[in-house]
């Protein structure tokens, strides 16, 4: 797998005063491409040679700046490097970097777009804009994490492919916390059962230049629900409006993104659907009442999270991207986009009803099903999130699942496919070539 693309960037560069106190000064990136892993950080003195009769100094150069997302909040855990100093960006996005030999400023982040700054005499002080880069993951279960082998096959499986993330899972269905979480109220709760190290797999995971990505489990959560009856919303789910429910999530979600992982995508948080939708009385309250309530979580999270330098996910229905009202479940992609940093509609052919857009059988025509869910999911987009659906990888055949693929390829937008096992073929995946034609 190809992990360091050409860099292309438009700049624009306001130059500041040569003096001790950094200049005014911004830089407007927008670059293409994947990205380099972080490095670590390195300083530079100032050296006096002083021989009999002279004295000659080197001059340091001290540069300043911000690295922000679209929307301008800052990035942190950032690289900035320039030729062999690199420092990293704090929880306001801000970096220092000093050096004695100016030369081309690199700024980067793995599974972010990279991009490379001119050095300008006339600059002390940047503010760099950097974006996503197009993830295209696969899902990895506990198990087949906990496995060797099966952990090899699937890092030998991106190498060869375009696959550039993992998406992990620190928190399962029924509120299973699947690693040895420090977290007291997991462990009261009984939540936790060891399956597998996300730390030694997120390490592996980097080693290979792949973006790492963990699923964590919201609302349905038997074992919380169980525990704390008061803050239940009907059988195993939790009230997405109760403060220490929501507090709970998120601080397994803090944990995680201290294990080392990238991203923290956010699934199940919505409410119920089906019967228990019926009789949680969710339905009584108003649309934006539900929506509000999620919304509000993951404005909630973000607020954790960002600072520490991890990107925020959430998964939604299918369905919604296609529907003008929130299908009872509080999930709308207006305003969930608008507090993420990517946006995952679980595009399944198979899940969609007989005669959906006029076809008998949805899940016999996996291109146009998944072309129209992204088209239709595209616009209703906040500024400054993505679009990354989820792809069906189960049912169908290589065939198939490449062509779900090919549909997100043509529009545009990353993609992951999720089967239960992890089991994925090869053939079922394009290679750096195709997706870069």
């Amino acid at each position: 797998m190809n992990r360091a693309r050409a860099v292309l960037v438009s700049l624009t560069l306001l130059a500041g005063a040569c003096t001790a106190e950094p200049g005014g000064g911004g830089v407007n990136i927008e670059p293409t491409g994947a990205t380099s892993s972080p490095t670590t950080t390195s300083t530079s003195t100032t050296t006096t040679t002083t021989p009999p009769t002279t004295t000659t100094t080197i001059p340091t150069y001290q540069l300043t700046g911000r690295v922000v997302r679209p929307n301008g909040t800052p990035v942190a855990r950032a690289t900035v490097a320039m030729g062999e100093i690199t420092t990293t960006t704090d929880h306001m996005g801000s970096f220092t970097l000093v050096t004695s030999k100016p030369d081309t400023m690199r700024v980067s982040k793995l599974g972010w777009a990279g991009a490379e700054i001119p050095w300008d005499e006339t600059v002390r002080h940047f503010e760099a804009t950097i974006v996503p880069g197009t993830v295209r993951g696969l899902r990895i279960s506990p198990e087949a994490a906990a496995s060797d082998e099966a952990f090899d096959d699937l890092i030998a499986l991106a190498d060869q492919t375009a696959v550039n993330a993992f998406v992990f899972d620190t928190k399962l269905e029924g509120g299973i916390v699947p690693y040895e979480s420090q977290l007291p109220e997991a462990q009261a709760i009984g939540a936790v059962d060891v399956i597998y190290d996300p730390a030694a797999r997120v390490a592996e995971t980097h080693e290979h230049g792949i973006y790492a990505i963990t699923r964590v489990v919201v609302f349905e959560d038997g074992r919380r629900s169980a525990a704390y009856p008061d803050e239940r919303l009907v059988g195993g789910w939790l009230d997405p409006r109760s403060p220490a429910g929501r507090a709970y999530v998120i601080a397994l979600a803090v944990e995680s993104c201290d294990l080392g992982f990238d991203e923290i995508q956010f699934d199940y948080v919505r409410y119920p659907a089906g019967r228990a939708a019926e009789s949680s009385g969710q339905l009584s309250l108003t649309q934006e009442e539900r929506v509000t309530a999620i919304a509000d979580f993951l404005a909630e999270a973000r607020a954790a999270l960002h600072p520490m330098g991890c990107a925020v996910g959430a998964d939604i229905f299918g369905i919604v991207t296609s529907t003008d009202d929130d299908q009872g479940l509080g999930q709308r992609p207006e305003e969930l986009s608008a507090h993420v940093d990517s946006l995952s509609p679980m595009v399944y052919p198979s899940h969609y009803s007989n005669g959906w857009l006029g076809f008998e059988d949805p899940n016999s025509r996996p291109y146009e099903v998944t072309a129209d869910a992204i088209s239709d999911a595209v616009p209703r987009m906040a500024e400054g999130s993505v679009l990354r659906p989820w792809l069906q990888a189960f049912w169908w055949s290589n065939d198939q699942i490449r062509q779900a693929i090919r549909a997100a390829e043509d529009l545009g937008v990353g993609w992951m496919l999720w089967n239960i096992g992890s089991n994925y073929d090869a053939a079922a995946l394009p290679t750096d070539e195709e997706v870069n034609r």
